[in-house]
């Protein structure tokens, strides 16, 4: 969306070279779902992430070209091209990896916008590029390169398997962003802080559903 793109082309100006001053602007509750295959492999990764009343509201005075005070079918798809359009080359704020080995997907052909309770709702559904069986440590998760928005996960039940194998466990990790940045303080350079978004190394910070698999 063009609010979105403004958020994002405005990340440079909210970093600092100390940490406390890289923060979020715009706020989401997640919900992922990974779907599995009978054969063990990733099918695909089903998000929805919930935006805060402020950012809603935000979307709601740009895209409601009618004055309405509500967002109708032809408005929400505005919202879904936009942001579509606009996350593209941050992988949808996508994490996926295996064995720490980031894992690529195939961009979602099309997102969804809802407008409910006065907050805006974005759905979409990924793939990977090539089949990710569940081997190894395998991680998902959702975070912003740019720090600008913060999207996660207020309960474990909402990073959840469909179809689970019986030779994987699941574990939420919520990292200590204390303890992030002090385990990885050689590579939190002052560019790191300048420009999150060019290092990658925010990925650290993001709640993760985690599988551990064998066999």
């Amino acid at each position: 969306m063009r609010t979105a793109k403004t958020a994002l082309g405005l990340a440079a100006l909210l970093a600092s070279t100390v940490p406390a001053s890289v923060h979020p602007h715009v706020f989401a509750e997640a919900r992922l779902d990974v779907v599995v295959n009978p054969d063990k492999t990733v099918k695909s990764l089903r998000h929805l992430w919930r935006f805060d009343d402020l950012f809603s509201s935000t979307v709601l005075v740009e895209f409601d070209k009618n004055s309405d005070l509500k967002l109708d079918d032809t408005e929400l798809q505005e919202v879904s091209q936009t942001v579509h359009a606009s996350l593209a080359e941050y992988n949808y704020f996508q994490l996926v990896s295996v064995d720490g080995k980031d894992v690529a997907m195939k961009p979602p052909a099309a997102l969804m916008a809802n407008y409910e309770n006065d907050q805006l709702i974005i759905l979409f559904e990924s793939e990977p590029k090539e089949a990710l069986a569940l081997k190894g440590k395998v991680d998902f998760g959702i975070y912003d390169p740019t720090f600008y928005t913060a999207i996660d996960y207020t309960e474990d039940e909402n990073m959840a398997v469909k179809d689970l194998p019986a030779s994987c466990t699941r574990a939420v990790i919520r990292p200590d962003p204390d303890e992030a940045i002090s385990q990885n303080q050689a590579n939190l350079t002052d560019a790191f802080f300048n420009d999150p978004a060019g290092t990658d190394l925010s990925k650290i910070f993001a709640t993760k559903l985690e599988l551990t698999c064998v066999g």
